[in-house]
């Protein structure tokens, strides 16, 4: 019995020393990661605010493509790093791929003169005596003035959309914020913002995902549902409590289409532990609060009401 119980012993210190070498540290919702999409904005560096003077950390995941692997302007996250994508041309399709139609018109007419020169008929059938040579030239001056003209004026419509405004067609889809709108937010919305960060809190820590599901983008809520399930399978569980929200600021808020951006600086105090299968504390203190500062994006839909989370980055 005496050999029973210290292999009994020995097997809960390993499991204990294996789930903290597993890394439970940081296993508040978000995993002290930078998760989510912020729309176009994602792979653009927060604006610093207050509470955040350095730099934000860029996403450790996102659904967003991320820019491609070029190194461009001065680095975003950290100093004196530059980061994939930025200053990367925007991609532009060739003629062809962009006026298909124009360019298989204007094809087939000089394709057409070409065949008439080819066959002894002259560009548009000939001409006959002294004059010939000079009515060619006289011809292939018309035409050529004609499809530089046809084109020239087709393209300029392509450079406008269906209802005059210029046209989005070349731009970067990836961390591009062109064609976002600054918006206004009132004490409401703040308010949302304070609220959803407790209740997500508290919906993690009783691991209710259909809660989570409620308050989140479901990118979100799948970053959430696979940090959760990795904690389940190493006999291990994360319970945030006795949150306190302590200062919040506004990094920007703006408008794409039908959709509404707000990104938050928010420093928030909380107890922290990560428990075993057996209800011991394996990391973190229950008695010691940590204070955290992290930028929390939110997003909502014209005339659907709730903000819900977008992502979450860490502070640098």
């Amino acid at each position: 019995m005496r050999k029973f119980r210290l292999s009994t012993t020995a097997l809960a210190l390993l499991c204990a020393v294996s789930l903290g070498a597993l890394g439970t540290a940081d296993a508040r919702p978000g995993g002290g990661s930078s998760i989510g999409s912020r729309g176009s904005h994602t792979w653009s560096a927060p604006p610093r605010t207050s509470i955040t003077p350095g730099w934000a950390r860029p996403m450790d995941q996102s659904a967003t493509p991320r820019p491609s692997p070029n190194y461009g302007s001065p680095g975003y996250g950290f100093p004196g790093r530059p980061m994939p994508g930025y200053g990367t041309p925007a991609y532009r399709p060739s003629y062809p791929v962009r006026h298909p139609f124009l360019s298989g018109f204007a094809g087939g007419f000089l394709g057409a003169g070409l065949f008439g020169l080819l066959s002894g008929h002259g560009v548009m059938g000939g001409m006959t005596g002294g004059t010939s040579f000079f009515g060619f030239l006289l011809q292939v001056l018309i035409i050529g003035g004609l499809i530089a003209f046809v084109l020239r004026m087709f393209g300029n419509r392509g450079q406008r959309s269906p209802l005059g405004m210029p046209s989005s067609a070349g731009a970067s889809p990836f961390g591009n914020a062109g064609g976002s709108t600054p918006v206004t937010l009132t004490n409401d919305d703040y308010l949302s913002f304070q609220r959803l960060l407790l209740d997500i809190q508290a919906a993690w820590s009783a691991q209710n995902m259909r809660a989570l599901a409620s308050m989140a983008t479901p990118e979100m809520t799948g970053y959430f549902n696979a940090q959760l399930s990795d904690l389940a399978s190493r006999g291990a569980r994360n319970i945030v409590s006795n949150v306190q929200f302590q200062r919040g600021d506004l990094s920007e808020a703006w408008r794409e289409g039908s959709l509404t951006y707000a990104t938050v600086a928010m420093r928030y105090s909380m107890t922290d532990v990560t428990t075993d299968s057996m209800g011991n504390v394996i990391d973190g203190s229950s008695t010691e609060p940590v204070t955290v500062t992290e930028l929390w994006t939110f997003v909502r839909a014209d005339g659907r009401g709730n903000w819900i989370l977008s992502a979450i980055q860490q502070a640098g």
